[in-house]
């Protein structure tokens, strides 16, 4: 028997906790994982598991404790079942509450049907900066789940859900492993892994297993993890490994064949391709000294990454003109920016016009292909002069891409095409295109410029920055209000009354006397979301403020939309959320 070869005095502890880490498999009849060595606390079995490793004289175990450890599997599992039902984790997150004025019931009093729709409209929308910050905090924050009309196992979901879709790859990594949650959030783990092997980092996509603790039953995540070891040279505690999950039943033939080559065991790599995951794929390339695949149009874009990032793409000087299956193909992997722009457009300066289809290109490009089309219009554009016919020209390369759904193939050139038009020369029918897609200039500006004349610009904003003393701000704000009272002319506007209204809800003194100066119509609250405060649904609340919020940024929202939202941070007492938002919408900024 191969295991019998490999054992000696070096591997025993290892084989030891092997079969320790195989009796804690779950009871639904998953595979046993025994794939998972990096754990650092191992708890001792009772007595009776420990007689199933039966050590001989040389050191080895007997081949029927393999199957006497196997026969007991359902009784371990369902044992394992019970105690990880006492010991449910209730409270995930990165963020402690205090930090954000928020609390850790934050989630208790939602209803779990509403926070399902909530959720659902926002997987749908495109969150702007703003609104992606906030969602961060709420998913983020150490706090306990809801439990009306929503599982664990929901919620865990829609988390997972909401990383990936944000795609913050450091942030995920710290969540999965701050928390030890690879089981937890099985989808997540993978996406992480998957995601950094299609670029081809392997050692990143590693790194997850090496800072994990907990006992890997996913058995996708498990296999990744064995190969991990065969990537850091410890060839025999995989093999090792392997070969023990055999004995329990393991089957998976390429995934074995695949390894056998890794170690050595064989010299004729198995040629099999298989496209079913990114691992299966990279373990093919890592094994075939020839390899050569050709990518499809419904070859999934994790494999289209992996091969642009291993530079197993066709090679654009090598492509002929005629292959239009070929260039329509490069065009969508363009739009997944697993080619570059400048690649394909150098492909479409290749191309063959007669001068009469250039001259008349607004015409001929209606009788060619679709490649044939976005290469013609692509040339036209760089010999055209005129500037009203060269946007003209643009614009309908641009059309030309979304019509095909390659909207991003036509991005970084189209900018810098319109980033050579001058601002004033763009004729009155191309304004609404010309700044929708041109370069804009950073406009997240640091500099604040007071007013004193206009109260929500005045140096009474550095209140929400925690620069001023209770006792100061208490008698700046009523000097500045008896100032107001005084000048006639002076209209207060939303923005002065968010101000007010956010010192008063800290309890800061206002005088009486100032009470009319400005009037509060309570029917500028949105109905659900006063229900909500009222029923101190905080989780629930945000999420609707997340929603009114949208894809746009905070300084582009109407005053009266800001207002409501101000006036719910106050009634639920979040302040340091309330108060990020006050200094982004009210200080005039240079």
């Amino acid at each position: 028997m191969k295991i019998l070869k490999l054992l000696n005095s070096n591997h025993l502890p290892i084989l030891i906790i092997i079969f320790l880490v195989a009796v804690v498999a779950n009871a639904e009849d998953k595979p046993i994982d025994i794939w998972n060595i990096n754990q650092n606390k191992i708890e001792k079995n009772d007595s009776e598991n420990k007689e199933n490793i039966k050590k001989v004289d040389n050191g080895e175990i007997t081949q029927s404790s393999i199957y006497d450890l196997q026969s007991q599997r359902e009784t371990d599992t369902v044992q394992l079942d019970s105690s990880l039902d006492s010991q449910e984790i209730k409270i995930i997150g990165l963020y402690d509450p205090e930090d954000y004025d928020l609390k850790i019931d934050l989630w208790s009093n939602s209803n779990g049907d509403q926070l399902k729709d909530l959720f659902s409209n926002l997987e749908k929308l495109d969150l702007s900066r703003d609104a992606s910050e906030l969602m961060n905090i709420i998913m983020l924050t150490n706090s306990y789940y809801p439990e009306i009309n929503i599982t664990e196992n929901e919620f865990i979901k829609i988390k997972s859900n909401w990383l990936i879709k944000n795609n913050n790859m450091d942030l995920i990594e710290e969540y999965l492993i701050k928390n030890q949650i690879l089981n937890l959030h099985p989808n997540l783990s993978r996406y992480f892994v998957d995601l950094y092997l299609s670029e081809s980092n392997l050692e990143k996509a590693c790194e997850l297993f090496l800072k994990n603790t907990e006992v890997i039953l996913d058995e996708y995540l498990s296999k990744f993890n064995l190969y991990c070891l065969v990537n850091e040279g410890r060839i025999e505690e995989a093999q090792l490994i392997l070969d023990l999950k055999k004995e329990l039943g393991f089957k998976d033939k390429y995934f074995e064949n695949k390894l056998n080559y890794l170690f050595g065991l064989t010299d004729k790599p198995d040629l099999t391709i298989l496209e079913d995951s990114i691992l299966n794929f990279h373990l093919a390339h890592r094994t075939n000294p020839d390899f050569i695949f050709e990518p499809k149009k419904n070859t999934d874009p994790l494999i289209w990454k992996y091969l642009s990032t291993s530079n197993l793409l066709f090679n654009i000087e090598e492509i002929d003109v005629a292959e239009f299956e070929k260039i329509s193909l490069i065009e969508k992997a363009t739009h997944d920016k697993n080619y570059s722009e400048e690649d394909l457009l150098s492909l479409y300066k290749r191309f063959q016009f007669n001068i009469n289809q250039l001259l008349n290109a607004f015409e001929s490009y209606k009788s060619l292909s679709n490649v044939e089309a976005r290469a013609l219009i692509y040339q036209k554009i760089l010999l055209e002069s005129d500037i009203s016919k060269k946007l003209e020209l643009i614009k309908l390369l641009k059309d030309l891409f979304i019509k095909d759904n390659f909207v991003n193939a036509f991005d970084n050139e189209l900018k810098r095409l319109l980033s050579t038009i001058n601002p004033d020369e763009v004729p009155s029918n191309f304004t609404t295109f010309y700044s929708s897609y041109s370069i804009k200039e950073n406009d997240e500006l640091n500099d604040i410029k007071f007013n004193k004349d206009i109260l929500h610009q005045s140096k009474l904003v550095n209140y929400f920055n925690g620069d001023f003393a209770k006792s100061k701000i208490e008698k700046d704000i009523n000097n500045y209000l008896k100032k107001i009272k005084k000048n006639k002319k002076y209209l207060i506007s939303k923005k002065d009354i968010m101000l007010i209204e956010s010192i008063k809800s800290d309890g800061i003194e206002i005088s009486k006397k100032y009470e009319g100066l400005y009037e509060i119509n309570d029917l500028e609250m949105p109905t659900d979301i006063q229900v909500m405060i009222n029923n101190n649904e905080i989780g629930s609340t945000l999420l609707r403020i997340i929603e009114v919020i949208g894809q746009d940024e905070l300084k582009s929202l109407d005053d009266d939309t800001l207002y409501f939202i101000v006036s719910a941070l106050n009634q639920l007492n979040i302040d340091y959320i309330r108060n990020k938002i006050l200094l982004k919408v009210l200080p005039l900024k240079v």
